[in-house]
C-alpha cells in the first residue's frame, strides 16, 4: 500500500462518467442511435454535464455530443442525424466546474493512419502528465486536457507498430496507469477494457443477438437485455462479426481495487457490480450503522435519494420505524441561481422537510457522506425548523480525509471538513444532537462476496496503486497577464 502524499494544490483533470457500447447483430431489428439514447438515460446519474453518441455505419462515423442532459442533447432531430449502423458508443460526463471544456466532451473521434476510432472512458489516468509530455515532445497536438485524448493517442501510436487494434489496446493498457473503464468503436469491432486494478465498473450484456458493454448492469436490465458478467480487471473484450473474444493484459495488479464508494453512492441501486447488489450493500451499511451507533429515536429517515436505502437498513436492525422526512423536488432546473448564489438557492429548493412526520419527534437522519458540511447543516436546520425534537445524523461511510486520484471528484484535503475539524466539532457545526460515521471495518463489510478487492483511499489515505508524482499544468490555458 502506498501512503498518501499531499501534492494537490488545485483540481486536476478528473471525471466521473458513464460509458456504453453496442455491437448490433445483423439479425436484430432496432435503431442503434435510439437504443444508445435509452442506455444513456440509465447512466444519467453518473454524469449530467454533457452527453454524446457516435454511430458507426459501415465505417462512416457520425457523432452528436453537447453540454446538457441526455434529454436536452438527444431530441429526435439529433437521433435522425445519427442514423443507424452496426456499432455505437455513448457517454455521459461529469466534470468539475473548472474543467468545463467543450473539446473534452465524449465520445472522442479520432482519424489516423489506420482508420477511425471513437472512444469513451470513465476514470483518471495517473501518469497523465508524463505521457502527455512525451507525446508533445513528439509533435502531438492536443485539443483538450482530457484523459480520453491521452488514451486515444497512446492507442493510435501503438496501432502504428502492431498488426491489429486488439494488440494496440493491450499494449496501451500496459502503459496507462490509474483508473479507466472504456469502450472503443473501431472500423469493424467494439472493444471494452478495464484497468488492471478494476477501479471503475464495466460489464457485458446481450440484447437478443447483439452485445452490450456498459458501466452498470442496470442499463442492460432497462433495455430488456441479459446480464452476462463483469469485465474483469485487466481484461479487454472484443465483439466483431466472428463473435465475442476475451484477452488479458500482460501486467497484473498485486490486488484488485474497485472503488468502494460505487456501492455507497455512485452506482444506481438496481445495479450489480462485481457480484454484489448495490441495493443490498447500502442496506447492509445501514444495519452496520446501527451496530456501531445505536440511538434511541422515534423515526429513521434518509436523505433523498442516496441515504434512503441505508436508512431502511438501520430501521430494520434497530426496530425504529422508517418514515419519510423529506420531499424532494424532482423537477428543479439545473440553472437555479447564478454564481455564488446558485448553491444556496439549490439547497433551499431541492428538499423540503415533511413537518407532519417529523414535528415533535426524535429523528435519525441517514446520508451517504459529508464532504464540506454545507448540505448536512442545511438538512439538520430543515428538520429543526419543521419541529423535530432531536436530530441525530448518521453517515453510511467513514469521513473523507484524502483526495481521490482514480476518478472521483475529491481533489484536495483542504476542502474536506473532516480534515479541519474533529467529529465533535463537525457535529456542532451542522447543528446535530449527535453525529456518527460508519467505520472503515464496517465499510469493508458492506460488499461481502464481491469477486474483487476494494480501494478506500479517500477514507484511509492508503492507495492500492501509484498516485501521481507530477501534476500537469496547461500553461497555454491560463490567461496571459499583460504587463
Amino acid at each position: 500500500m502506498i501512503k498518501y502524499v499531499d501534492i494537490y494544490d488545485k483540481d486536476k483533470v478528473n471525471d466521473e462518467c458513464g460509458v456504453f457500447g453496442v455491437y448490433k447483430d445483423s439479425s436484430d431489428d432496432f435503431n442503434i442511435a435510439s437504443l444508445t439514447r435509452e442506455a444513456l438515460y440509465g447512466l444519467q446519474h453518473r454524469g449530467q454535464v454533457s452527453a454524446g453518441i457516435t454511430v458507426n455505419n459501415n465505417e462512416n462515423f457520425t457523432t452528436v455530443k453537447e453540454f446538457g442532459m441526455v434529454s436536452e442533447v438527444f431530441n429526435d432531430k439529433a437521433i435522425d442525424k445519427l442514423g443507424d449502423g452496426n456499432i455505437a458508443v455513448g457517454h455521459v460526463r461529469y466534470s468539475a466546474h473548472e474543467s468545463l471544456d467543450r473539446a473534452a466532451n465524449q465520445p472522442l473521434v479520432m482519424r489516423y493512419i489506420a482508420g477511425s476510432l471513437a472512444i469513451a472512458s470513465n476514470g483518471a489516468i495517473t501518469n497523465f502528465a508524463e505521457i502527455r509530455q512525451q507525446l508533445e515532445h513528439g509533435g502531438a497536438i492536443f485539443q483538450s486536457n482530457s484523459n480520453v485524448e491521452i488514451m486515444s493517442y497512446v492507442i493510435a501510436t501503438e496501432r502504428c507498430t502492431t498488426d491489429d487494434l486488439e494488440t494496440a489496446v493491450l499494449f496501451a493498457m500496459d502503459k496507462l496507469e490509474g483508473a479507466y473503464s472504456a469502450v472503443l468503436c473501431g472500423p469493424s469491432r467494439l472493444i471494452g477494457f478495464r484497468d488492471k486494478n478494476g477501479f471503475r465498473p464495466l460489464c457485458i450484456g446481450k440484447l437478443n443477438n447483439s452485445y452490450i458493454i456498459t458501466s452498470e448492469s442496470c442499463v442492460i436490465d432497462s433495455l430488456g437485455g441479459e446480464f452476462l458478467r463483469d469485465v474483469e480487471p485487466g481484461e479487454m473484450v472484443v465483439i466483431d462479426e466472428t463473435g465475442f473474444h476475451s484477452y488479458k493484459s500482460r501486467i497484473k495488479a498485486y490486488n484488485t481495487s474497485m472503488c468502494i464508494f460505487e456501492y455507497v453512492y455512485v452506482a444506481r441501486p438496481d445495479s450489480v457490480i462485481d457480484g454484489v447488489s448495490v441495493h443490498n450493500a447500502r442496506f447492509k451499511a445501514g444495519e452496520l450503522l446501527y451496530n456501531e451507533h445505536p440511538i434511541e429515536a422515534d423515526m429513521v429517515c434518509g436523505v433523498p435519494d442516496s441515504g434512503i436505502i441505508a436508512a431502511q437498513g438501520y430501521a430494520k436492525a434497530s426496530g425504529i420505524p422508517y418514515g419519510t422526512g423529506f420531499v424532494k423536488n424532482k423537477y428543479i432546473g439545473r440553472t437555479v441561481g447564478t454564481g455564488k448564489d446558485k448553491k444556496k438557492r439549490l439547497l433551499k429548493t431541492r428538499l423540503t422537510a415533511l413537518k407532519a412526520n417529523v414535528s415533535g419527534k426524535r429523528i435519525i437522519i441517514v446520508d451517504d457522506s459529508i464532504v464540506r458540511g454545507e448540505t448536512a447543516n442545511h438538512i439538520v436546520r430543515l428538520l429543526r425548523d419543521a419541529g423535530a425534537k432531536e436530530v441525530h445524523m448518521l453517515i453510511s461511510s467513514p469521513p473523507f480525509v484524502c483526495p481521490c486520484y482514480f476518478g472521483m471528484d475529491i481533489h484536495n484535503k483542504e476542502s474536506l471538513i473532516a480534515n479541519r475539524f474533529s467529529q465533535e466539532e463537525i457535529c456542532n457545526k451542522i447543528g446535530a444532537d449527535s453525529l456518527g460515521y460508519l467505520s472503515i471495518s464496517g465499510l469493508n463489510q458492506i460488499a461481502e462476496g464481491a469477486n474483487v478487492g476494494f480501494c478506500d483511499g479517500c477514507f484511509t489515505g492508503e492507495y492500492p496503486a501509484e498516485i501521481p508524482r507530477t501534476i500537469f499544468v496547461d500553461k497555454f490555458a491560463k490567461k496571459i497577464n499583460k504587463k
